[in-house]
């Protein structure tokens, strides 16, 4: 009986993991491989990335409350039951801050399980937009992030160059290089995993080969790691909008302006979101996602919904270079202004802000507020 294939797929902050996984998922299904996502994040079960990737039509299951790195056993749990489920193919994501899960996941399932998985190669997708922080741009993000980039990559068997739809040739070349440059034993390749150009070529190439699965020294730990983290912090909600005199509104106006309004908070108090995700739910698969990438960047709308509603369910998940606090704030106040200008009711049933660093991350509960 062939084993089920397992790979994680690393990257930075908006680096399009999910997208990435979600088109590696469909060019298997074009073969007839069926495939399966595990959505990993550290917050509680409240993702963006989880919804989406179930929207899309992957099978697709959370993993929350930690990084993978840290729920071995929970992981394993998961793999069998979608393998038993059928999936022959399995990818999960980490936490775009995340390094350490050659060691924490690939060597432990080696260990531990006995070769139970076939290992993937362990991918790292990146994007032209943050490269620009290792060619010494500033991209308005502390340089300390850098750091989270750089070793995410030397953590690879495989580096993807994603999002080659939003640069020309002479880019492309230029990210290509410094990859190289970098990292010069590891093999890259370039997609767009939103468009399709180039994700064929990298499913083949990842589907017919395994990691050798053997620790790198990529900092994990260290200081310069801590001290990337320590600038971070997390927001997860989930709303319900409701219209006060249930009449049919324009949620992407709605939702555009919590993207503009948090933007506008968080520029006039010195912060910045890597990483703004709002994902909602309308009927008969219509659905709105949209990203923020910084302050500084337009919001990039994968799809809007095609029509009005009374009501809706969205989360809202934000991975911020500020403080807890700060982007607290900047996101209730967008959802408040948004609530009375469209007489909405808002309706808050998850509410969960927290530094990386605080005191009660590792309980699970993770100095939330409910």
């Amino acid at each position: 009986m062939a084993k089920t294939k397992y790979m994680v797929v690393s990257g930075f902050l908006g680096a399009g993991k999910t997208t990435s996984m979600i088109a590696f998922a469909r060019s298997l299904a074009r073969r007839g491989v069926r495939a399966a996502i595990l959505a990993n994040d550290l917050g509680a079960d409240n993702i963006v990335d989880a919804d989406f990737s179930a929207e899309s039509g992957v099978t697709t299951e959370a993993i929350a409350g930690d990084c993978i790195c840290y729920q071995h056993e929970n992981l394993v749990d998961r793999l069998r039951r979608l393998a038993g489920a059928g999936a022959e193919v399995i990818f999960s994501d980490i936490p775009g801050c995340g390094i350490g899960a050659l060691d924490h996941v690939y060597i432990q399932l080696l260990e531990r399980e006995g070769g139970e998985f076939e290992l993937l190669p362990f991918m790292c997708v990146v994007d032209p937009e943050r490269l620009r922080m290792l060619m010494g741009e500033d991209i308005n993000l502390p340089d300390e992030l850098r750091f989270l980039l750089d070793a995410q990559m030397a953590e690879a068997d495989l580096i993807v160059l994603n999002k080659t739809d939003t640069i020309d040739a002479p880019q492309l070349d230029k990210c290509l290089a410094l990859i190289r440059t970098l990292h010069p034993d590891t093999p890259v390749m370039a997609m767009s995993a939103r468009s399709g150009e180039g994700v064929d070529a990298v499913t083949d190439y990842f589907i017919a080969r395994t990691s050798g699965a053997e620790h790198r020294e990529i900092g994990c730990g260290s200081e310069a790691f801590m001290a990337a983290e320590r600038l971070l912090s997390w927001y997860n909600r989930r709303v319900w909008f409701e219209q006060r005199e249930d009449r049919n509104v324009d949620f992407n106006a709605v939702l555009a302006g919590i993207f503009e309004d948090t933007r506008a908070a968080l520029r006039a108090s010195g912060g910045n979101v890597p990483h703004l995700k709002i994902f909602a739910a309308g009927e008969g698969g219509d659905y709105f996602k949209a990203s923020l990438l910084g302050v500084d960047y337009p919001v990039e709308f994968d799809r809007r919904f095609e029509r009005g509603y009374a009501a809706v369910s969205a989360v809202v998940n934000a991975r911020a270079a500020a403080g807890a606090d700060a982007v607290g704030e900047a996101i209730d106040g967008a959802i408040a202004a948004a609530a009375e200008k469209y007489a909405l009711r808002a309706r808050t049933f998850f509410l969960e802000s927290f530094g990386m660093m605080d005191e009660g991350r590792g309980n699970g509960g993770r100095a939330s507020r409910y």
